[in-house]
């Protein structure tokens, strides 16, 4: 068992949210549902808790009632090595849900996720000054992040200006 499991609380739609996330990552599964009984103190039948691997990460979903809300202060980093699997998760999370700058978005759930290419922290990274700059002002422009013009961006040439 892994030390530290993030523990997600939603309203009554935890069950509708493990089945979506474990839908979208692959070798994900549901490993354990707790149902409230009769007793309570939600509705008999309902999901109360349950316990969920994505991709080798375990997580616990609650539904606990609208007390709380998720905020963007905490969030999920999806790392992708293509393209394509940034386009697939950026879409499949996004269903339902709001796309905003720079790789972030909020699924239907109301949960942060950040859809980042690998290339971009190799990007970012290199100790070039004016790279990481150029690379920085073309992921700000984006939603999505697309690995193509983040490339085009760390290998563009810097303008020089002759002046006579």
């Amino acid at each position: 068992m892994q030390k530290i499991t993030p523990f997600l609380w939603f309203n009554d739609n935890a069950e509708e949210a493990v089945r979506f996330y474990t839908n979208v990552f692959s070798d994900s599964n549901i490993l354990n549902m707790v149902r409230y009984t009769a007793a309570g103190p939600g509705p008999e039948g309902a999901v109360m808790t349950a316990v969920f691997e994505l991709q080798g990460q375990a997580f616990i979903a609650l539904n606990g009632g609208p007390q709380f809300r998720f905020t963007e202060a905490v969030s999920f980093v999806v790392n992708c090595e293509t393209q394509e699997e940034v386009d697939r998760y950026w879409e499949k999370l996004s269903e339902g849900g709001v796309k905003d700058r720079c790789g972030w978005l909020k699924d239907k759930f109301g949960l942060s996720w950040q859809v980042v290419p690998t290339a971009l922290s190799r990007l970012l990274s290199s100790g070039d000054p004016e790279r990481t700059k150029r690379v920085m002002e073309a992921m700000m422009t984006m939603d999505k992040l697309q690995v193509a013009v983040l490339e085009q961006a760390y290998n563009a040439e810097t303008a020089v200006s002759i002046q006579h």
